[in-house]
């Protein structure tokens, strides 16, 4: 599920200068922890998916506990063992979640005189705080699925600013690129509707059936037309994405062309296979392996899609 390290940071010969980023001299290799973070990010959304589709949503019925007067599953309890142990192993990751944004806190304030890197690493330790007790909201609501898509929303928003704080450490973002007025555009129309399909899959989602629990509450949207739609949304999708590599091509000055055009073709792949991976999921009755594979590409689609925003649309530079 990584990628590896040069995907995330310039080429040496298009390097920002090191005036823009003057706090990266006192980074270190301490800064490897804002990579595991992201990396916890992602992880924690996966086994998410993992206990819905096994139906073990409910294996801890309660919360915060796991069972009555119990943070640890109980022998009394009536769940099925591996239910239990799925939602379980689940909820401990999120500690190993926070501990993570503890120590990149902690080292953005004690070594990283940035304040936007300080203000983004307390905004992942506040993330997690509010996505536990969304969680927990979640389970005691019967895993409705508004509760569901909002909990997985809040991850892409967390995914999102974990990505770019661990951009600007590496000194990744913003670059100084110029970027002309259409591309800046065409990323912003494309960030919108890449965040909505986003959406409107948790809507495919909470009418399809792996409710995460057989007694979950479902939508009552007709499966066949939002997923219709959630297709027809991914078309503009690639139509808009196809139309900014064609910007970047023709309107762009070679540093800014090569920079740019490197991440969007990534994101064209991902962008494909992902869709790919929907159609054959919608008509082979979604079957679990494909669920979990939809949603790790949506994760990848997304990491790439905010990569390519961040380096773009951030740029301190403007034609």
């Amino acid at each position: 599920m990584s990628l590896p390290s040069s995907y995330f940071t310039l080429p040496a010969r298009m390097k920002a200068p090191e005036r823009a980023f003057p706090y990266l001299s006192r980074v270190g290799r301490g800064r490897k922890i804002f990579s595991i973070l992201l990396f916890f990010q992602s992880l924690i959304v996966i086994t998410g998916g993992i206990v819905r589709i096994t139906g073990s949503g409910l294996g801890c019925p309660t919360w915060p506990e796991c069972a009555e007067d119990s943070l640890t599953p109980s022998p009394e309890q009536l769940e099925d063992p591996l239910h239990i142990w799925i939602e379980f192993g689940n909820r401990l990751l999120t500690f190993v979640l926070a501990l993570a944004a503890i120590v990149a806190l902690g080292y953005a304030i004690r070594l990283i005189p940035n304040t936007r890197i300080r203000v983004l690493a307390l905004l992942q330790f506040l993330g997690i705080i509010a996505q536990a007790i969304l969680g927990g909201i979640t389970v005691l609501t019967g895993l409705h699925p508004a509760t569901v898509a909002a909990h997985f929303l809040l991850s892409i928003l967390l995914i999102s600013g974990a990505l770019s704080l661990r951009q600007r450490v590496y000194g990744a973002a913003p670059a100084e690129l110029l970027v002309s007025p259409l591309t800046r555009i065409l990323s912003k129309a494309l960030l919108l509707v890449g965040f909505t399909l986003i959406f409107l899959g948790t809507l495919v989602t909470g009418s399809g059936p792996h409710a995460g629990d057989l007694s979950s509450p479902r939508f009552s949207f007709d499966i066949r037309l939002i997923s219709w739609l959630h297709a027809d949304l991914l078309i503009l999708f690639l139509g808009i994405l196809f139309a900014t590599i064609i910007s970047i091509r023709l309107g762009e000055l070679a540093p800014t062309r090569i920079r740019l055009q490197r991440l969007i073709l990534i994101l064209l792949l991902t962008s494909l296979a992902q869709g790919l991976i929907g159609y054959i999921q919608y008509f082979t009755g979604v079957p679990e392996i494909l669920v979990i594979f939809h949603l790790l590409g949506a994760i990848l689609v997304w990491l790439n899609l905010w990569n390519f925003y961040i380096a773009g649309n951030l740029s301190p530079v403007n034609p």
